[in-house]
């Protein structure tokens, strides 16, 4: 059981984090023009307006959460005078908001993907495994905040998953902590690493863009069509334009 512990809590998120560097390394030097999210909005607007913001939004409030509730460990937010009931009660409505925009804005935007003819025709076999992935990870991760706290038996995942997944960077890591944590946190947080793995090969890149060249570029000059003499359709040669000469 020991070596599957290790294979399952050490050696997969060792190499997912390998895979997810060197394969966003590997794409900007050899994909620069693949690197892009395939925009569709083109095809379709009406679901994406309110698809997109909800799914954006949600996502972008689970990361801080993650960021809030793995990265940062308790005994910070104790120094910082916040209680521990404060602290859950923060984390449960952020978690439960945040996690409920995030499907919905998702559950949109695979029915609208599903449903509109272009932009299922452009769907390829990479989006439906990362949208299956996405769902997956979003769906274990709502799962094991809600129905534990409707169940009255939240688990402090700041004693056992948030160490574990800091152990990892520490190039220490402690399988004894994630063993112990129920199998939904468990699942949860190995399908993140498959997520993370795949994310270099998905239109996923698009989060680590900016469009830091606006910021430098020269100015686009924009001239009206009445500052440029057109013709006003076929002419025989040799015929002046208007405005213009023979020559």
């Amino acid at each position: 059981m020991n070596g599957v512990n290790t294979f399952l809590w050490v050696i997969v998120p060792y190499v997912c984090i390998a895979i997810f560097i060197g394969g966003h390394i590997w794409r900007y030097r050899y994909d620069k023009f693949g690197w892009t999210t395939r925009s569709s909005q083109l095809y379709e607007r009406r679901l994406l307006r309110i698809g997109s913001p909800l799914f954006h939004y949600g996502i972008l409030l689970v990361i801080l959460g993650h960021i809030g509730g793995i990265l940062i460990p308790e005994s910070a937010t104790k120094s910082l005078g916040i209680s521990e009931h404060a602290y859950h009660v923060a984390a449960v409505t952020l978690g439960t908001v945040s996690g409920v925009m995030t499907v919905v804005g998702m559950a949109i935007l695979i029915y609208r993907r599903r449903t509109t003819g272009p932009v299922f025709s452009a769907t390829t076999t990479n989006d439906k495994i990362m949208y299956v992935l996405l769902a997956t990870t979003i769906g274990l991760g709502l799962a094991t905040t809600v129905l534990g706290n409707a169940a009255g038996h939240a688990h402090d995942y700041r004693v056992d998953v948030a160490p574990w997944f800091r152990s990892i960077f520490y190039f220490h890591p402690d399988t004894d902590l994630i063993v112990d944590a129920p199998i939904g946190f468990e699942l949860h947080a190995m399908s993140a690493w498959l997520l993370f793995a795949f994310w270099p090969f998905s239109r996923l890149v698009h989060v680590f863009s900016a469009p830091i060249g606006y910021l430098t570029r020269p100015y686009i000059v924009y001239r009206s069509r009445s500052a440029t003499p057109t013709r006003p359709g076929w002419q025989p040669a040799g015929t002046p334009a208007r405005g213009g000469r023979n020559i």
